[in-house]
């Protein structure tokens, strides 16, 4: 391996003074003057001194930086080499250079001892090989080094390949140029773009700091080469932990896919509290083709005829489809732009109209009563049978099975009651109370009002029944009476 080291022209004794400063263009002006003075010193020497008493010495640089004298400059040479030597066996795939920022500057003076120890143990600490390399910069500064030209496009295609498919990818470019319209349900990629001034040039750098695209792709993504990891301490919980390390409950929870919200934590867990912070982020744009519902719209109509609280559906609704086009952003994989290119309505939406009843309703009785069924005939009676009491009277076999409400009143029980089954209960609130039990469905709740001869249920056979029939009962004041008595 090769090594060059810069040699600057001889100066005069007093001249030591001004090569020790570190300021470069100082001390290129002096050395400058020094040659021309040169001559006349040394002319002046040679008249009172002998010519052998002059000692050569070698002043040491790092770049503008003074280290110091030596009296030999091959051991300048051999710390130089000595640290290719060991950079070269740890760096084996780099061509490395430890001499391109140390200049040798050779003077010859009548007396000067210097510290060669001191000066090369220094040199050995601050001297550092280089060898070539690409910056990655971003808006011109250079925050990663990377091999070559080749890993640092390899570097930007890994970074776009974390949020954009491979294949995808690839279309790009046959995307950009074509005209095809998208079927529904389809999307492709216009646009991946860096949020900052991405470029790169050569450069000379240690090699340690080389990173690979794999590597350089995470700094970029999160800001930082390496996570910070916290330690689970007694009383910790997760709020707690986000809030010291700058982070939300939400952002700590995705940095740690294994947890949750609810999670257990156990002293000694490790948990990553990395804050990112991206140095790049990655644009992307994409259009997209949906089929989309069209809620249709609800129309009440309201009707003075019907009963308050009755409705009826006149038409029922149909929703209606629609094809939209999106030009969506995301940044770093978050949506955060959706803007709507295009609408086309494919089916119309059909309006749900409904009319509801305004006609106000008396909640109490008249204090007459109507038949409780469509027709039918009465199979039981109230009184003394099958060794108990039968409380009201069964109407079966009617002309359908609807159970109508015999008077105005205010529905104050309906549903399920042991064995009468399914039943209803209507107080008239002028007294009188009656009772509908056996039912196999029921159509009103507790609290409406229901006027006299509205349908309140269908007849069945749930509970304690032989068969499908009305249990009818009326009470007056709190005390049964039968229901013949008025109807």
């Amino acid at each position: 391996m090769s090594s060059k080291w810069n040699i600057k022209g001889n100066s005069d004794h007093s001249n030591i003074n001004l090569l020790n400063q570190n300021n470069a263009s100082v001390w290129k002006k002096a050395i400058i003057t020094s040659v021309a003075l040169s001559m006349i010193t040394f002319n002046l020497a040679f008249a009172s001194e002998d010519i052998e008493s002059l000692d050569k010495i070698y002043h040491v640089y790092l770049e503008d930086t003074y280290i110091g004298a030596v009296s030999d400059e091959e051991k300048v040479k051999k710390v130089i080499k000595a640290k290719e030597n060991e950079a070269s066996s740890k760096f084996q795939d780099y061509e490395v250079d430890a001499s391109a920022l140390v200049s040798i500057v050779p003077e010859q003076v009548f007396s000067y001892k210097t510290n060669d120890n001191e000066t090369l143990e220094k040199l050995n600490q601050v001297l550092e090989v280089q060898t070539d390399a690409y910056a990655l910069e971003v808006n011109g500064q250079p925050v990663a080094y990377l091999k070559n030209q080749k890993d640092y496009e390899l570097t930007l295609e890994k970074l776009k390949l974390e949020y954009v498919p491979e294949e995808k990818l690839k279309q790009l470019e046959s995307n950009k140029q074509s005209n095809t319209k998208l079927k529904p349900n389809e999307s492709r990629i216009l646009d991946v773009f860096l949020s900052e001034d991405v470029s790169g040039q050569e450069a000379k750098v240690n090699p340690s700091k080389i990173l690979t695209p794999e590597k350089a792709v995470e700094f970029i993504k999160t800001g930082t080469l390496e996570k910070q990891v916290y330690t689970v301490k007694q009383g910790d919980v997760l709020g707690r932990i986000a809030k010291n390390h700058g982070l939300t409950t939400k952002e700590l929870l995705a940095l740690n896919p294994g947890l949750k919200i609810d999670s257990l934590l156990q002293i000694g867990q490790e948990i990553n509290v990395t804050v990112e912070k991206p140095l790049v982020s990655v644009e992307v744009v994409y259009e997209k083709v949906s089929k989309e519902k069209i809620n249709f719209e609800k129309v009440i109509e309201k009707d003075s005829s019907m009963f308050k609280g009755e409705k009826k559906v006149i038409q029922k609704g149909v929703p209606g489809e629609k094809e939209v086009s999106y030009l969506i952003t995301e940044v770093n994989g978050k949506r955060v732009k959706q803007k709507v290119t295009e609408e086309k309505v494919l089916v119309e939406p059909k309006k749900h109209i409904e009319k509801v009843g305004t006609k106000v309703i008396s909640s109490r009785g008249t204090g007459s009563f109507s038949w409780p069924t469509v027709g039918g005939y009465i199979s039981s009676g109230m009184g003394p049978r099958w060794g108990s009491y039968h409380r009201g009277i069964d109407i079966a076999r009617p002309s359908n099975y609807s159970i109508l409400a015999s008077d105005n009143g205010v529905v104050t029980a309906a549903g399920w009651d042991g064995s009468y089954g399914y039943r209803v209960i209507i107080n008239h609130n002028n007294g009188y109370q009656t009772l509908y039990a056996h039912l196999s469905n029921i159509y009103v709740s507790v609290g409406q009002v229901v006027p006299k001869g509205s349908v309140i249920g269908k007849m069945g056979s749930t509970g304690n029944s032989t068969g499908i029939h009305l249990h009818f009962e009326v009470t007056r004041n709190g005390k049964l009476i039968n229901p013949l008595s008025v109807l």
